[in-house]
């Protein structure tokens, strides 16, 4: 199947670009026949996957295909899948960038081209609970808190990005974490500072980060990762 291969490759990229945390964090794409996720395998590091590394889970947790155990946080897949049509791949990671963003209390700013990509409006925050999300009812608090946007901060704990598909979400959160490491870099200046204006960032997001874009990103990041 195509998509395993493909959520393979999004691992890979993820993993190469600093956004493993040993062998937590996780990837899956929707099930073309909605009987759940296929998603990254426990026990390994996102560099470290191949196909025979995913497996297939229900809403409910139960491993339909592959040999290898699920994650404990399959809810946080689950139901923003379940939540967002729109959606066909979940990403979520414990990348360090956005970890320490999340834990200030600044609103994501604009400062560089990233930032435009998910700002305005804010990136919504998730404050219900820093632990891991092992229920069907967290995984709904997430979904609920994702609500239309692209990515979610989860304080304390990590990110969640998604896309219609694996490449909108992985470039989601490569983008996010530039964007995080940006703006942290700024604000170690203690300086007063700038970033750019609602109206042309909502218009410089369509110049920077139109889909062929994004795709041509990937596939560098991919050629980059050794995953092509």
């Amino acid at each position: 199947m195509a998509l395993l291969d493909q959520l393979v490759t999004a691992c890979r990229i993820l993993g190469a670009e600093g956004q493993g945390d040993m062998v937590w964090g996780h990837v899956s794409v929707r099930d073309p026949e909605g009987r759940g996720v296929w998603m990254k395998a426990a026990g390994l590091g996102l560099e470290e996957i191949t196909r025979e590394d995913v497996v297939l889970v229900t809403r409910e947790g139960e491993r339909l295909a592959g040999a290898r155990p699920r994650h404990a946080e399959y809810p946080i897949h689950t139901e923003v899948i379940a939540a967002r049509p729109d959606v066909g791949c979940v990403v979520h990671t414990h990348a360090r960038a956005p970890v320490a963003f999340a834990a200030i209390e600044e609103p994501l700013r604009p400062v560089s081209h990233e930032g435009t990509f998910f700002v305005p409006p804010d990136v919504p925050r998730f404050t219900e609970t820093s632990d891991l999300i092992l229920t069907r009812a967290l995984g709904a608090g997430v979904a609920s808190a994702l609500g239309d946007r692209p990515g979610l901060l989860l304080v304390g704990h990590g990110v969640v990005l998604v896309g219609a598909d694996v490449v909108e979400a992985t470039m989601a959160a490569v983008l996010l974490d530039r964007a995080c490491r940006t703006q942290l870099d700024v604000l170690q200046t203690g300086r007063p500072y700038r970033w750019t204006p609602d109206e042309e960032a909502r218009v410089k997001r369509t110049h920077t980060y139109p889909r062929p874009l994004l795709e041509q990103g990937y596939a560098y990041l991919a050629r980059r990762a050794g995953a092509t």
